[in-house]
């Protein structure tokens, strides 16, 4: 226990999981399509895609897992669950990588490369 109370409880409250990173999704034109928004990822997030996506494959997790995150400005879902195949088997394997490494944040603070050897 600190001074100020239980660890766990300074660690929460340090964090403000409704804080939200925009992403502007671009067509082959530079126009933007959609915007969409994410708030930070917790573990109960990443264990609840794993458990939706039904296997250990990372692109399938990572697929839901956008699913799962990515809102509109009014906060509303921008996809269903069952997006997650339509969106894999329909767009660009570019995009996609695009808009789930963002949702990951990597590229943010660490190049692709960093993200590769760790």
């Amino acid at each position: 226990m600190t001074a100020n109370g239980r660890t766990v409880d300074l660690l929460v409250e340090a964090f403000d999981l409704n804080q939200r990173r925009k992403f502007e999704l671009k067509n082959a034109d530079g126009e933007v399509i959609v915007d969409l928004y994410f708030k930070p990822i917790t573990r109960a997030d990443r264990k609840k895609a794993q458990s939706l996506a039904g296997t250990d494959e990372a692109l399938d997790i990572s697929t839901q897992m956008l699913c799962q995150m990515a809102e509109l400005e009014d906060g509303a879902r921008a996809f269903a669950p069952a997006d997650a195949a339509k969106l894999q088997r329909q767009l660009p394997e570019t995009v996609l990588n695009e808009l789930e490494l963002f949702l990951f944040g990597v590229g943010e603070e660490a190049d692709i490369e960093e993200a590769k050897n760790d």
